[in-house]
């Protein structure tokens, strides 16, 4: 499914997890960011491989270093993972893309049947990026940026945007400069890595209540392992998952040794298939796996002695005992005060064929 489709037609934050055909799967972006290292050949080979492990879109980031950060920019990340610090330095190494080659990344990604997205961080990349993409997506570190949130906004369409580093009322005026488009927010921790202790996923529920009308997702920094931090943010209601992408984890720097790879997308997906079967449907109503438990471990009403026709039947003449082949328990108001049309020996399983109304 595409995701514009997905944006207008999935149920929105307030709705419960688990709908009557099961969990929900996700939409699953792959954020290769710009873990291609300039070169096209990685970025195809990179969008090729998401596809293999089942992503449904590959996400890139267009910008220019000149208009992104000053010359005086400190890392926030951990520099031992990745020992540039400045910020100006890291992003002038990995923005040599631009209108061209995103035009070419979007015309393998329609090749390999997965989407494209690119999440621009100035004006005028998101101006050629308007006619590659059907939906925005604005990075947390622009949670605070009025101007471009609003000229974004303006295009008309779709925004996902993240909230990560975020007080509630900064989420909150965000949203209100967003002006008739649809709008998905990412619960995201900005921690590269994110540690687990940090993850706090319990944010995925605040935002669902405090947004009900909007989808909400999970932006994951944390290290993939064994892939358990996607599954729990879909248990508790995200909607989209977006998680850094990398053909290899052992590359140093960049965003490579949080990333995870098609091995650990497929591991996901196999456990969300899992999961999604043990949390089956919500409908409350019973199995047909458990027809036989409601025929033989329920009670019936069973004669508690001999009971001779013509009697009137009191509360002391019953009692509830297994299996359930006969008048159910949560008849026994309506039973009581009858009259029993034959005789009825006790531990009888008692039915409406023995029971008639009083004279």
């Amino acid at each position: 499914m595409k995701i514009l489709e997905f944006l207008l037609n999935a149920e929105r934050g307030g709705a419960p997890t688990a709908g009557s055909s099961g969990l929900r799967r996700p939409f699953i972006i792959a954020e290769a960011g710009v873990n291609h290292e300039g070169s096209l050949e990685l970025a195809r080979r990179l969008i090729d491989e998401a596809r293999e492990g089942g992503a449904d879109a590959v996400k890139f980031q267009t910008y220019r270093a000149d208009t992104l950060a000053s010359k005086d920019s400190p890392a926030y990340w951990d520099t031992d993972k990745e020992p540039t610090k400045s910020q100006y330095e890291l992003f002038r190494r990995h923005d040599k893309f631009w209108k061209s080659e995103f035009e070419a990344l979007k015309r393998h990604c329609e090749e390999a049947d997965v989407e494209f997205l690119s999440t621009p961080f100035d004006r005028d990349s998101a101006v050629f990026l308007n006619d590659l993409m059907d939906v925005f997506k604005i990075s947390s570190s622009d949670i605070s940026n009025k101007p471009f949130i609003r000229f974004i906004s303006a295009f008309g369409k779709p925004i996902i945007l993240s909230c990560g580093a975020s007080e509630a009322f900064e989420i909150m005026e965000a949203v209100s400069w967003i002006r008739g488009n649809d709008l998905a927010l990412m619960h995201c921790v900005l921690n590269y890595p994110t540690a687990d202790e940090n993850a706090a996923l319990g944010k995925i529920c605040s935002l669902r209540r405090l947004f009900p009308d909007l989808l909400i997702g999970y932006s994951d920094h944390t290290l993939p392992e064994d892939m358990g931090t996607l599954l729990t943010a879909v248990l508790l209601g995200a909607r989209i998952l977006e998680k850094h992408f990398t053909h290899d984890k052992s590359l140093p720097g960049n965003d490579h040794y949080h990333a995870m790879d098609k091995a650990d997308l497929r591991l996901f997906l196999q456990r969300l298939e899992a999961t999604q079967a043990l949390v089956g449907s919500s409908d409350l109503r019973s199995l047909p796996s458990e027809a036989p438990a409601r025929a033989n471990a329920r009670r019936s009403l069973v004669a508690a002695r001999e009971i001779r026709a013509g009697s009137v039947i009191s509360l002391a003449d019953l009692t509830c005992k297994r299996p359930a082949h006969g008048l159910s328990p949560r008849l026994i108001d309506e039973l009581i005060g009858k009259k029993a049309l034959l005789d009825i020996p006790e531990d009888c399983v008692l039915k409406w064929g023995m029971i008639g109304e009083a004279p």
